[in-house]
C-alpha cells in the first residue's frame, strides 16, 4: 500500500497490491484531472502520457488555449458553469446569487490510518497500518472557502473511500445546493449499470441495463434510503459475470436522500457521482462552519460481481459494523409479530417464550403493541409507557420472567414516529414534521417527529432510557414505517428549510449513538417497514437489518440474493414464518423456509405453540443445526451460484475461511415433469482438498466439485421400480448440502 506524489508534475498515485487510482493537478487551472482507476499498474515517475487532449469545438478557460475546455477533461470533483456543461459534483450560491465556484489546488497531506467523520457513520481502521488517507485541499479565493477531498486506500482491500468537506473561511454565508461524496470520469461507456430496485415486500431486486448517452440514475427523495432503490450501483463490463470480468461498485454510507448517477457524454465518457440527493437540498454554510459529506465506498473487482460483493462483505462486516456484536454470533430469536400482532397479553407471550426455549431458541422479542393504548396501528406512538392491561408486571416484569427461562429478551420501538392523540403530540404539536398552512399526510396512521431538533431527540432518548434501564433488554428492534412528507421544521429559519432531510438523519444517528454509548451490549436490529433503510449508514449502529416484511421463502430468494450484492450474511435478518405466508399466501415446507433463512441471522416469526409435535422436532433440529454452523455463515465467503432473476433454480453457498467446510443451498421454485438432469458447480473450495458431503456416501476433491459439480439426480440403473416409487418432486423444494474436509 502506498500513496506516491510527483511533486514536480503534481501527480498522485494511490495503490496497493491490486488496485491503482491516479489523478493530477492541471497546470494552468490548478483543478484536478482524473487519469486512471482500476487494476494495479506499476508506479512510474510520471503518468503524463495518459493525458488525452485534442482540439474540439467547445468553450475554453483561457484565451488562445483551445484545449482547456473542462467539457473534454476527465475530472475528480467537477463544478458547473466554467466550460463544463455536464452535471457537477458540487454547486454553491454566494451572496451575489452566482453559482460559479473555482476550487483550485492548494496543498495536500497524507495521514496514516483513516480519520473519523464528524457526526456521520463511516468505515474505520483499528490499526493505522491498515490504510492511508490522502487529503487534498482546494481553495476558492472569491468564496474564501476550502474544499478538502479525502481519499482512503486500504492495504489489503480493493477499496477506495471518498468524501468531501467544505469549510467557509470568509465573512459571508453561502449556500451549498449540491455536495456529492465522490465523482469519477471513466474514459468509455462499455458498461452495464446494475442497481437494486424494489418496493415494500419486494426489495433489492437486481436490475441492469447498458449505459446509454445521457443521464441514468437511482435515487431517493423520501427521507430514507428507501424500498425503491438501495444507495448502491455497480458498473460491470459487458462481458462480466458473477465470477469473471471487471466490475466497479459504489456504495454510500448514508441513510437519507441519495443520488447515484451516471452521465454518458457525446464522447462516451461516463461520469459517475454519488452523494446526498441535491433535490430539495440547500445547506446554509455560515462563516467558520464546515459541511461534511457522507462516505462513498468504491470497490474494484476483476472477479465479477461476486468478487465485488465479497470485498463489500468483508469490509462492512469487519470495518463498518462495530462494537460488542461485531465479531460475535447472534442469538437465534423468535418474534411474536406474525404470531399475535397486537392481540397479546403476558400469558400468551410467555407461552410462546417457554415453548421456544424448550426448542433451543435463545431470544424472545416482543414486537409492536406493548405501550399506550396500542391495540392497532392508529394510536400511541411517542407515548412509550407500558400498557399495564396487557402487561401487568410491565416490561421489567416480563423481561425478568423471560430471562428466568434462560432466554434473552428483546423489545420493539418506533422512536421516530408520533400518533395524534398522544401525550407527546398534545404537549408538543410543533415537534411533528409538517408545513404551516398545509395538510399533513399520514402513513400507516402515523406522523414523523422532527429529529432535526435536538430537544426531540433528547425527549425520545429519555423515554427509551427509562424503559431500558429498568428492564433486562438485550435486543432492540428499531422500526420506521413511513417516509417523510411536507418536510418543514419550525425550528429552522426560512433559508434553512433545505437542511431538514439531512439534519433529520443526523438526529437519528445521534439517538443511536447515545443509546449505544450507554448500552454497548444491546444488539440493535434496524427496520424500516422491512428494507426501506437497509444501508451502510445504519450498519454502523445496528449490525443487522430486518431485510423485508415479506417472510415468504420463495420471495426471499430474490430479496436476499439482491441484498447480498453489497451486504454480508451477518447483516441480513431472515426468519422462518407461518404458512400460509402472511404476505403472499404461499405454502412452503418448513424445511425450505429454514433452508432460505439459514443464510442470514436466522430466527422465527410465528406462533410456535401451534406447531405440531413433528414440526417442533423440525424446529429443534433446525436450531441445533444453525447453532453448529452460524459462525461459518457469519464469517465465511459467500458465493452466488444460480440467480432467481434468470432461472427456475437458485443456488448459493458459503465457504469457511480455511476452505475446510461449506454449506450449499439449492432451491427449485416450480417442479417440472420429465425434467432434465441438474448439476451445481461450486465455488471457493480448495481444489486439492477431499470433501465429504453429508448424507452422500461418496467423497469428492474440490476441483471436481467446482468443475463438474454436485450431480443432483440419482443413478437408477437396474432400479427402475425405485424410480417410479420415489417421492415426486414438488413446488418450492430445496436441498442443503454440508461439505467437510476429510
Amino acid at each position: 500500500m502506498a500513496i506516491k506524489i510527483n511533486e514536480q508534475t503534481k501527480e498522485f498515485h494511490l495503490y496497493n497490491d491490486n488496485i491503482s487510482y491516479i489523478f493530477r493537478v492541471l497546470e494552468k487551472s490548478n483543478l484536478l484531472e482524473h487519469l486512471y482507476f482500476g487494476k494495479k499498474i506499476k508506479h512510474r515517475e510520471s503518468f503524463y502520457h495518459l493525458i488525452e487532449r485534442e482540439v474540439r469545438p467547445s468553450c475554453n478557460l483561457f484565451e488562445g488555449d483551445h484545449t482547456s475546455s473542462l467539457e473534454h477533461i476527465k475530472q475528480e470533483y467537477p463544478s458547473y458553469g466554467s466550460t463544463d456543461f455536464r452535471y457537477s459534483a458540487h454547486m454553491i450560491k454566494n451572496n451575489i446569487g452566482s453559482h460559479i465556484s473555482n476550487y483550485q489546488f492548494h496543498s495536500y497531506q497524507i495521514i496514516s490510518g483513516k480519520p473519523h467523520l464528524q457526526q456521520l457513520p463511516a468505515t474505520y481502521v483499528e490499526d493505522n497500518q491498515e490504510a492511508d488517507t490522502l487529503e487534498v485541499t482546494l481553495y476558492d479565493e472569491v468564496l474564501k472557502s476550502k474544499l478538502i477531498l479525502s481519499y482512503t486506500i486500504y492495504q489489503k482491500r480493493n477499496v477506495i473511500t471518498r468524501n468531501a468537506r467544505f469549510v467557509n473561511e470568509g465573512n459571508e454565508s453561502f449556500y451549498l445546493h449540491n455536495a456529492m461524496s465522490a465523482s469519477i470520469d471513466f474514459p468509455d461507456d462499455q458498461y452495464e449499470m446494475l442497481h437494486l430496485n424494489g418496493a415494500w415486500a419486494r426489495e433489492t431486486h437486481v436490475e441492469s441495463q447498458k449505459l446509454f448517452k445521457g443521464v441514468q440514475s437511482v435515487s431517493s427523495t423520501r427521507g430514507a434510503s428507501s424500498h425503491a432503490h438501495n444507495p448502491f450501483i455497480a458498473l460491470k463490463r459487458l462481458d462480466a459475470t458473477e465470477h469473471h470480468g471487471e466490475v466497479y461498485g459504489f456504495s454510500l454510507v448514508y441513510s437519507g436522500n441519495f443520488l447515484a448517477q451516471v452521465e454518458v457524454d457525446t464522447y462516451s465518457v461516463s461520469r459517475v457521482m454519488m452523494g446526498i440527493n441535491p433535490f430539495q437540498f440547500k445547506w446554509k454554510l455560515n462563516p467558520n462552519e464546515t459541511f461534511q459529506t457522507p462516505e462513498c465506498v468504491i470497490v474494484y473487482s476483476e472477479h465479477g460481481l461476486n468478487g465485488m460483493s465479497q470485498t463489500y462483505h468483508d469490509l462492512y462486516r469487519e470495518r463498518l459494523v462495530r462494537g460488542y456484536w461485531r465479531d460475535k454470533v447472534r442469538p437465534i430469536l423468535i418474534n411474536n409479530w406474525e404470531a399475535t400482532y397486537f392481540d397479546f397479553n403476558e400469558e400468551k407471550v410467555l407461552d410462546i417464550a417457554k415453548t421456544a426455549h424448550q426448542l433451543g431458541i435463545e431470544l424472545f422479542v416482543l414486537d409492536d403493541g406493548w405501550f399506550g393504548e396500542r391495540h392497532d396501528d392508529t394510536s400511541s406512538l411517542g407515548d412509550w409507557f407500558v400498557n399495564k392491561d396487557k402487561l401487568p408486571n410491565g416490561i421489567k416484569g416480563l423481561s425478568e420472567k423471560v430471562c428466568e427461562l434462560g432466554m434473552k429478551f428483546g423489545l420493539w420501538f418506533e422512536p421516530e414516529m408520533v400518533s395524534k392523540g398522544t401525550k407527546l403530540f398534545e404537549e408538543h404539536p410543533e415537534w411533528m414534521i409538517s408545513t404551516p398552512d398545509r395538510g399533513a399526510s399520514h402513513g400507516r396512521n402515523q406522523f414523523v417527529l422532527d429529529f432535526s431538533r435536538k430537544e426531540v431527540v433528547d425527549y425520545i432518548f429519555q423515554l427509551m432510557d427509562d424503559i431500558i434501564s429498568d428492564s433486562k433488554i438485550s435486543y432492540i428492534k428499531w422500526d420506521m414505517n413511513r417516509y417523510i412528507t411536507e418536510a418543514y421544521s419550525t425550528s429552522l429559519d426560512i433559508d434553512q428549510q433545505g437542511e431538514v432531510f439531512h439534519r433529520y438523519i443526523l438526529g437519528v444517528y445521534d439517538l443511536y449513538e447515545r443509546l449505544i454509548e450507554k448500552y454497548p451490549e444491546i444488539l440493535f436490529e434496524s427496520c424500516a417497514g422491512g428494507g426501506a433503510r437497509f444501508d451502510p449508514g445504519l450498519l454502523y449502529y445496528a449490525p443487522q437489518t430486518w431485510t423485508s416484511d415479506d417472510t415468504d421463502a420463495v420471495e426471499r430468494l430474490k430479496i436476499q440474493y439482491g441484498t447480498s450484492m453489497v451486504y454480508p450474511l451477518s447483516s441480513i435478518g431472515s426468519h422462518v414464518s407461518a404458512i400460509p405466508n402472511h404476505q403472499v399466501g404461499r405454502m412452503t415446507s418448513i424445511d425450505t423456509r429454514a433452508n432460505v433463512a439459514y443464510f442470514g441471522t436466522f430466527g422465527y416469526e410465528l406462533d410456535i405453540t401451534k406447531l405440531s409435535d413433528e414440526e417442533k422436532e423440525k424446529v429443534k433440529e433446525q436450531v441445533s443445526f444453525f447453532k453448529e454452523k452460524r459462525d461459518l455463515i457469519r464469517s465465511g465467503a459467500f458465493y452466488r451460484l444460480l440467480s432467481p432473476f434468470e432461472s427456475n433454480e437458485v443456488s448459493w453457498m458459503v465457504v469457511s475461511q480455511n476452505k475446510s467446510e461449506a454449506i450449499v443451498g439449492y432451491y427449485k421454485v416450480l417442479a417440472k415433469p420429465n425434467d432434465k438432469y441438474y448439476r451445481i458447480k461450486l465455488k471457493g473450495l480448495d481444489a486439492d482438498k477431499l470433501y465429504e458431503i453429508e448424507g452422500m456416501d461418496t467423497r469428492h476433491y474440490g476441483d471436481e466439485l467446482m468443475n463438474i459439480g454436485i450431480i443432483l439426480n440419482e443413478n437408477y440403473t437396474d432400479r427402475a421400480n425405485e424410480y417410479w416409487a420415489r417421492e415426486h418432486p414438488h413446488d418450492y423444494s430445496s436441498r442443503l448440502f454440508v461439505l467437510k474436509e476429510v
